[in-house]
């Protein structure tokens, strides 16, 4: 799975391409732009994902016996 800084980066530069792509085609429902947003929602539903598996582990580690 992708670290998080690089989803972080390509969701960046997904949400400058689709500002762009969205003002030259002057439509939001042109399927160039929608393919975008579809391409983003897909990286942020992995960013959820790698924060659900972070804080979990976290979770996990506090739940943990300390060693004696």
């Amino acid at each position: 799975m992708k670290d998080k800084t690089k989803l972080l980066d390509e969701l960046h530069a997904l949400r400058l391409k689709l500002l762009e792509t969205a003002e030259a085609r002057g439509s939001l429902t042109d399927p160039e732009v929608l393919a975008i947003s579809e391409a983003a929602d897909q990286l942020i539903v992995s960013l959820q994902q790698l924060q659900k598996e972070e804080l979990t582990r976290i979770r996990s580690d506090d739940q943990q016996p300390s060693p004696s």
